[in-house]
């Protein structure tokens, strides 16, 4: 179990940092900074991303939305040449900008994306 470190000069939090000079882990005071070789080395990962593929969320009549802009784009499963479109919320930087459209057909509601959009596989709506 990790503990807070403090700093030999001026009392404040370390905050842990690699020293790739000598390749080591040390305590870094980023008030006075002073360096103190780290007690503790052991170094956690916890990746919260397991799922990457994008999701378009909850739809129900977003084709009634007035905020929403509209396009002239065939809906691929009732043929309505009207949908809204919105873009995509994950703020991951591995991301593009994708949108999706929602067909304003209430008795469709199919969400897609643009027919001429590229998708790399792992997109699912």
């Amino acid at each position: 179990m990790a503990t807070l470190q403090f700093c030999s000069e001026c009392n404040n939090i370390l905050a842990p940092k690699a020293d790739p000079v000598r390749r080591i882990m040390v305590q870094h005071c980023q008030s006075c900074q002073n360096e103190e070789p780290a007690k503790n080395i052991t170094v956690f990962r916890h990746d919260l991303l397991t799922d990457t593929r994008e999701q378009a969320g909850v739809t129900t009549f977003l084709g009634d939305d007035p905020t929403l802009p509209h396009a002239e784009i065939t809906c691929p499963e009732c043929g309505r040449d009207d949908a809204v479109f919105f873009q995509d919320q994950s703020k991951r930087k591995e991301t593009r900008m994708i949108l999706f459209y929602v067909c304003t057909d209430r008795t469709c509601g199919k969400v897609f994306f643009d027919p001429n959009f590229k998708t790399s596989g792992n997109l699912e709506v």
